[in-house]
This record gives C-alpha cells, sequence and structure tokens, in this order.
C-alpha cells in the first residue's frame, strides 16, 4: 500500500516531513510521497528519515495552474532540488506566494480581525506559509469557531480576506516536469468541477500533452467514484494514482494511508509511474 499525496510543515501541513515518513511505517506503507506546494525544502529531511526506518520516499511536489472555472492541482512526482526548469518555475511561485502572504495579512487586518503576518509566520514556523496557517492564527484567537469556518467567512475565494495567486498553465508544468525528469498528474479531479464529458475531454488533451497520471483513489473519494475514475484514466492511457491528501491538523479527517478511513492505494501505481519517468 502507498500514499501518493501528503503536506508537510514546509508548505500547509501540520506535521514534520520526519513525522510523515514516521506514519506512513506505522500505516504500513511502502512508499510514501511528499508534495508540498511549490516547494522541495522538506525532501532531503524526509528521505533521510525513510532511509532509516527503510521505507522508500518518492519526492514529489503540488502545483496549482489555471484552469476555467477555477485552477486545476497537479502533482508531480520524481522532482528533485537542484536546477531544472520546473524546480525554476517552483522558485518564482514561491516568490509570488510570500507577496500573496503579506497582502492577505494586510487585508484581514483592515477587517478588524486579531492578525499579524508575524503571527501567521510563527504558526507555519516560519517556512511554507499557507491560508491554514492563517485559518489556525484565526482559530487561536477566536475569530473562528475552526478551520473550516475561518475558511469559510474569511480565506476561501470570494470571502473578503482572499487574494489570488500566482498560476501557470498545467500544460506548461507538464513540460516543465518533462524536463526536469518528472512526471505530472492530476489531483483530486472532481475538484475541478467538470461534468463527465467535460472531464474526459480535458484529460484527452492533456494525456495528448504528456499528462502521466490522475488521482483516483483520493483520500475523500468513496470506493464507486475511485472506480469510475480508474476507468476514465485507463481509457485515457493515464496511471491511476492516489493519495490522502494528509495535512494533519488542518484535514483532521484525512489520515497518512487511508485517507478518510477506506483509501488503500495499490502498489502498482508507483511501478507504472517508474516505467514512464523520462530518460535523464
Amino acid at each position: 500500500m502507498i500514499d501518493l499525496h501528503t503536506h508537510s510543515t514546509f508548505s500547509d501541513g501540520s506535521e514534520s516531513p520526519e513525522r510523515i515518513v514516521e506514519l506512513a511505517v506505522a500505516a504500513g506503507l511502502g512508499t510514501v510521497a511528499l508534495t508540498d506546494h511549490d516547494e522541495l525544502g522538506g525532501l532531503a529531511r524526509a528521505a533521510a528519515r525513510a532511509a532509516e526506518l527503510g521505507i522508500r520516499l518518492l519526492p514529489g511536489c503540488e502545483v496549482s495552474c489555471s484552469f476555467s472555472p477555477g485552477s486545476m492541482h497537479v502533482l508531480c512526482y520524481f522532482i528533485e532540488p537542484g536546477a531544472g526548469p520546473l524546480q525554476e518555475e517552483l522558485e518564482r511561485l514561491r516568490a509570488d506566494r510570500e507577496v500573496r502572504n503579506r497582502s492577505m495579512a494586510e487585508r484581514l487586518a483592515l477587517l478588524g480581525l486579531p492578525l499579524s503576518y508575524e503571527e501567521v509566520l510563527g504558526e507555519a514556523g516560519g517556512k511554507g506559509v499557507g491560508r491554514p496557517h492563517f485559518a489556525g492564527v484565526l482559530v487561536r484567537k477566536g475569530a473562528a469557531t475552526s478551520i473550516q469556518d475561518a475558511f469559510d467567512r474569511y480565506l476561501a475565494k470570494g470571502t473578503p480576506g482572499y487574494v489570488s495567486k500566482a498560476r501557470v498553465d498545467v500544460r506548461d508544468i507538464i513540460e516543465r516536469a518533462g524536463g526536469s525528469g518528472a512526471l505530472a498528474t492530476v489531483a483530486h479531479p472532481l475538484s475541478l468541477g467538470l461534468d463527465e464529458d467535460e472531464l474526459d475531454r480535458t484529460l484527452a488533451e492533456l494525456a495528448e500533452a504528456g499528462l502521466a497520471g490522475l488521482e483516483c483513489h483520493y483520500g475523500r473519494y468513496d470506493a464507486p467514484t475511485r472506480a469510475r475514475l480508474v476507468d476514465l484514466a485507463r481509457r485515457h492511457g493515464l496511471v491511476p494514482t492516489g493519495g490522502s491528501d494528509f495535512h494533519g491538523s488542518y484535514k483532521p479527517d484525512l489520515s497518512v494511508g487511508t485517507g478518510a478511513g477506506d483509501l488503500a492505494v495499490p502498489d502498482e501505481a508507483v511501478e507504472e509511474l517508474e516505467a514512464r519517468r523520462p530518460m535523464p
């Protein structure tokens, strides 16, 4: 069993890279991927702990891409820190994220909420600031009753505190991933808000552009949905991947390996991805 979608304190998760690996071992996994948003900084620590515990660490990241009507999240695998076209784009996205976060803090303060950017940095441990960290401060200060409440009232798109972030075209990320020896896959495809025919057409186009996989076994999807997405992936020659989307206390219903409780991503997904890995 494997988990190809987790987040650590290097982006918007509450647990360290080492703890992600430890939780994967406790869940009986053979492989776990660390896929922080736009970030590769936690990979070395996760890999070191994985080597100590005898589990495979698949290096990855998650990138938000432009897509109408919302956004498309792309999980990239086999991406390592260093030089490369995808790594360069991640650096640019991280710089934009810093600008966005400061703007969001200013906007929330203007709303009269008890929050400063320094407090948000503290919530994030000084790195990888994301909206869940803003939510955590708001909950701690009594301005929201829960993480979800903070998003619903202040942080989600369309709310007073929301600030949009830079996004890139999914085809550009697919191309950059290939140029860096990595593979691109679509995360939690139902979040795209497409009907069945629209999703089918979109995946056909992206498969033609070099997309490698589709996250069918997602932590919050039920068994019939997973099976339907596996069939869709196979129809377009995509690897059916999967993962919990673990964020620790920021998404408390999702656990490493088991998602909402019944997730079981087959080992074959890693083998199929490995077979498609671009030659260096």
